[in-house]
């Protein structure tokens, strides 16, 4: 049998009488009975019955409040709103009420209480169920003829019709000030406002943000809650979840932009460096990163860098290295047709044809010879021969860089060679590698642009017929200004 709990406030005495009714029943477990608060379980008529509160609570009711009991709870009334009497059909008009005490009770049929609003918990309506079976009091009062209307009600101007008090507007209730009030039928109901829930008795405000109630950011405020989202988040239609934003749309950065969760990131193309700021892309001085980037020189240009050859040089397909210029081959050269064009490291040069000294005639390509027979020629080589080379600025040493071998084999004679003249600076020398041929070494480092001649001497010893001669190779040597 479920009964539910009301309170019923009067505006006209500023009191609350209050109904306290509880769910009757028994748990039958075992050798265990228990009943709900209000009523004892009673062992020979093997049920739950009631408690008489007014008998058993001290001072349940103070005041001028008088105590009646009901199933399951009690009710306190003002002496001076009812009469001491319950209408009874067996009994013509009213009688005395019996106070509380010992003693057994009248024995009284029950009547059907009214539906009360619950104004203590904001509950909807609900009317009271029948009491359990057996004696029991009456479940309410009966009005005193000079009280025509029930509880919450008043007479209307007719006279004759009961109407419904507003004690919310009439400001009679008793909800507490964090409570609002709400007008029902007969009563009120003091209820919490949404955002807030009742706790002891008083509204408290509901921490909205500890049940995460919003995805990212949360701020509670009195009564609700507001939902806010992380940078590069945007809020959703429904105030509490958060979607990404692509930044990228926005174009924020210089070259390239990749959208992430929540943000982004700014990507800069091959020869340039993101700024300080995320966004801005910088140019790479790649030239300052190495000496050795460029054979020769570097040009930084944006985003890349470029080489550069000297003069007679050009950029080879590596893009870094430099490659002499063959002006002889390319036709890009000032020679005449009389002139034979040399080419060397780095330029090139124009070569006059031969023409020998007297008492020297030409004998062959590049070649004058003195003949033995001409007295001039009496202590002079016996033959010169013309030969041009390139050499490179600054070259490791020592280098190998020239070879010269007798051509010629006469029994019983030996040969010495050596370095006749044009070796002022001592970056030479001859080193015989066998009887008949020699190798000219570079020892020391040379720089160009330069022109170095050499007259490397060949001298024949035959000490079987006593004859001793000498060849001369003229070597001229091109130094280029650069070390390729």
């Amino acid at each position: 049998m479920l009964f539910s709990m009301r309170s019923l406030r009067s505006s006209r005495y500023g009191r609350m009488l209050t109904i306290l009714v509880f769910a009757l029943c028994c748990i039958h477990s075992g050798k265990a009975q228990t009943c709900t608060e209000g009523f004892a379980y009673d062992r020979r008529a093997r049920q739950c019955i009631d408690v008489d509160e007014c008998r058993t609570v001290p001072d349940a009711c103070r005041l001028d409040m008088r105590c009646v009991n009901q199933n399951g709870g009690y009710l306190c009334l003002p002496r001076s709103m009812y009469t001491q009497s319950y209408s009874r059909p067996e009994e013509p008009g009213p009688g005395p009420l019996p106070l509380p005490g010992p003693g057994p009770r009248p024995q009284v049929p029950a009547y059907p209480e009214p539906a009360y609003p619950d104004t203590s918990l904001g509950f909807a309506e609900q009317q009271f169920a029948a009491p359990p079976p057996g004696p029991v009091a009456p479940s309410y009062p009966i009005v005193s003829r000079t009280a025509p209307c029930i509880l919450g009600y008043v007479l209307g101007e007719d006279g004759g019709t009961c109407v419904d008090i507003d004690e919310c507007e009439a400001n009679t209730h008793q909800c507490n000030p964090t409570q609002v009030c709400f007008n029902t039928d007969g009563g009120y109901t003091c209820s919490c406002l949404e955002g807030y829930w009742l706790v002891s008795g008083q509204c408290q405000d509901i921490d909205e943000c500890r049940y995460g109630y919003c995805q990212q950011l949360c701020a509670n405020v009195p009564g609700s809650y507001s939902c806010s989202c992380n940078p590069g988040f945007l809020l959703n239609p429904d105030s509490r979840t958060c979607s990404d934003v692509d930044e990228c749309e926005e174009e924020p950065c210089s070259h390239a932009c990749f959208n992430t969760y929540g943000s982004y990131m700014c990507n800069c193309d091959e020869g340039f460096e993101l700024g300080s700021d995320g966004t801005a892309c910088n140019d790479l001085d790649e030239c300052s990163f190495s000496d050795f980037l460029c054979q020769h020189s570097c040009v930084n240009t944006p985003g890349s860098f470029s080489c550069i050859c000297p003069s007679g040089y050009y950029v080879f397909e590596d893009g870094r290295s430099c490659e002499d210029l063959n002006e002889c081959e390319t036709g890009n050269n000032t020679c005449t047709t009389e002139q034979v064009c040399f080419n060397f490291q780095g330029g090139h040069t124009c070569l006059d044809p031969l023409q020998c000294d007297p008492p020297y005639i030409e004998f062959g390509d590049n070649q004058c010879m003195c003949s033995a027979e001409n007295p001039a020629c009496r202590n002079k080589p016996f033959t010169i021969l013309y030969r041009h080379m390139d050499l490179s600025s600054g070259r490791s040493v020592p280098a190998d860089i020239f070879q010269m071998q007798a051509t010629t084999r006469y029994p019983g004679a030996f040969y010495i060679f050596q370095i006749k003249s044009g070796n002022e600076g001592q970056e030479f020398y001859m080193r015989q590698t066998s009887s008949v041929s020699a190798t000219l070494v570079l020892s020391r480092p040379i720089r160009g642009p330069r022109e170095v001649v050499l007259d490397l001497e060949m001298v024949t010893v035959n000490n079987v017929i006593n004859f001793r001669g000498s060849s001369i190779i003229r070597l001229r040597i091109y130094v280029s200004a650069h070390p390729f």
